[in-house]
């Protein structure tokens, strides 16, 4: 009896002691979760643990406030920014669960993971298993090893698959969450990519020459593929922040889906060959293969034009006076007329002769209208009276008339301003035509509303050749007026800064025809390096704008 009561006491402390270690790993899950800060939804997929031990890990995670279970369904992707995976190295299927999670590109953003091993466990097929996995920048997979009472938490990840495992110390747990990260965002952790190789994919179109000056950076041909050029410039500055060696390819086409497949620079970046590009413009059939950042210089694509003179859209002959002007020289000319003709009655009374006025309103009238025609009269006043009033009825008129004709000459030199919208463009008699590169063969196609149809036929008309122009030509026919060329709106500017008169420049104008969308610099989707891009890009914008300073010139200066 004796000998059985030691064996009860034995299990019993074995049991209480596997207990308070179980008790002890939940505990830790449970800090840890809490010291994450962020919404979070833990799941423990096809966890080794027994049912008792599982509840209790539910219930405290729903005393903490954070929800939990076994199962998730992965469709649901506006929450995966809140998934928290729980794996257990001692579970004799988690190799399976690694294998699987790989294949499903969950060990990537936004996905966080919590691996558990305990050292005492033989058992490595699980950890080579996760030692394999594609762990890159953006994974946020923390090792947590156990050694007796004290859990030691590691964060795993590469530079790339090629690159060796690094192991960063993230923290320990001894009953108390102890984190020792310099900064808790992941991309502040992960921004030292140590070499890393990176390619990004130039669009070249305007000039070949463009390989070469782009890479010198030598300034020259300035006209020709500012974007690429401008973007260039920013993404050295970005790999160098970064840490990262820069590669470079050029690609002829910014990149369209035809007969379901992509082109050009899109196709570089979708597959793999380049990791970023040129600044490009959102399109949602791009955002099924790449993802917009943020802008490296904004650059606008536009109708630039020389506005009509006013002669071609208005009325000259009303507008040099006011409405109320008009009103005052109407008024002024009958209150002439109605004094004449009491001058005129008054000498009726006093003589008559052949050669002077009569005494009635139509002779009044007569002489009014001799004045506004600036013609004279045979019949005039005799009095001093009538003739101060006729005199000055004369050269009232007479100064009227030089300063409408002086405006009149004003007016027909003067730009009409008329065309500030798309419709008022459209509407116009215009000449309207695009640069002929590749996106404006593609990007008038891909709007339906009847403003923006009408604008590509005039342009690329079913029969007939289309309005299509290399920069130089198109910024010429700017200059002789009436005529709208579409294109990216900084090399046509700069054209026309130097092929421009002063008085030339001031009525040059722009319409936006693509609803005014920044270009972005597009990444591949799943890229690991898409965050820290990213949040590089928008910390190197804020520093530029903050300083006044502008990369690409959106206009010029006007003297007249």
């Amino acid at each position: 009896m004796k000998l059985e009561g030691i064996i009860m006491i034995v299990v019993l402390i074995c049991n209480c002691r596997a207990s308070v270690r179980k008790d002890f790993v939940i505990s830790f899950i449970k800090n840890f979760v809490v010291n994450e800060g962020k919404p979070t939804f833990l799941i423990y997929n096809d966890l080794c643990w027994n049912i008792d031990r599982k509840v209790k890990l539910a219930n405290e995670m729903s005393k903490a406030g954070f929800r939990s279970s076994n199962s998730f369904d992965l469709s649901f992707d506006h929450l995966h920014h809140n998934l928290l995976f729980l794996a257990d190295l001692n579970c004799p299927d988690t190799g399976h669960i690694l294998v699987n999670a790989s294949s499903n590109k969950l060990f990537g953003a936004p996905f966080r993971w919590l691996v558990l091993k305990d050292s005492s466990n033989e058992n490595q097929d699980g950890l080579s298993v996760l030692l394999k996995s594609p762990l890159l920048p953006d994974n946020d997979l923390v090792l947590a090893e156990r050694n007796n009472d004290e859990i030691k938490m590691f964060e795993l990840h590469k530079t790339s698959s090629s690159k060796p495992l690094m192991f960063t110390p993230r923290g320990h747990f001894n009953g108390t969450l102890t984190d020792i990260r310099p900064h808790r965002e992941l991309f502040r952790r992960r921004r030292d990519l140590m070499g890393q190789a990176l390619t990004m994919a130039n669009v070249i179109q305007d000039s070949n020459t463009t390989q070469y000056h782009l890479l010198k950076e030598d300034r020259l041909e300035l006209q020709f593929d500012p974007v690429s050029k401008i973007c260039w410039t920013g993404a050295k500055l970005i790999f160098e922040m970064l840490n990262v060696t820069p590669q470079y390819i050029f690609s002829h086409r910014w990149g369209y889906k035809s007969n379901g497949q992509w082109s050009g620079m899109v196709q570089d970046v979708a597959t793999g060959k380049a990791d970023l590009g040129t600044n490009c413009l959102p399109e949602r059939d791009r955002m099924e293969v790449i993802s917009y950042t943020d802008t490296v210089a904004p650059f606008y694509v536009r109708f630039v034009f020389r506005q009509p003179p006013l002669s071609y859209s208005s009325n000259i002959f009303s507008l040099p006076f006011a409405s109320s002007v008009w009103v005052a020289v109407v008024t002024c000319v009958a209150v002439a007329t109605a004094t004449l003709y009491l001058a005129s009655v008054w000498e009726a009374r006093q003589g008559f002769s052949p050669s002077q006025l009569d005494g009635s309103i139509g002779d009044a009238l007569l002489l009014t209208l001799s004045a506004i025609g600036q013609q004279g009269c045979v019949i005039e006043p005799r009095k001093l009276s009538g003739r101060i009033i006729t005199w000055m009825t004369f050269a009232a008129l007479m100064l009227l008339y030089a300063a409408y004709s002086a405006n009149i000459v004003v007016l027909l030199q003067a730009p009409s301003n008329s065309i500030k919208t798309l419709a008022q463009l459209a509407s116009s008699k215009i000449t309207l035509a695009a640069h002929d590169v590749d996106y404006n063969h593609f990007v008038f196609k891909r709007y339906t509303d009847p403003v923006r149809v009408s604008i590509y036929k005039r342009i690329d008309p079913e029969k007939g050749k289309g309005q299509f122009y290399d920069l130089n030509e198109g910024v010429e026919r700017i200059r002789q007026g009436l005529f709208a060329f579409h294109s990216i709106a900084e090399p046509v500017l700069r054209r026309v800064v130097e092929t421009f008169l002063e008085t030339e420049k001031c009525d040059v104008s722009q319409v936006d025809f693509v609803n005014g969308f920044d270009g972005y610099i597009p990444v591949k989707k799943d890229s690991p390096y898409l965050e820290v891009i990213r949040v590089t890009l928008v910390a190197s914008r804020d520093t530029c704008e903050s300083g006044g300073t502008y990369c690409v010139a959106t206009g010029f200066l006007c003297y007249f």
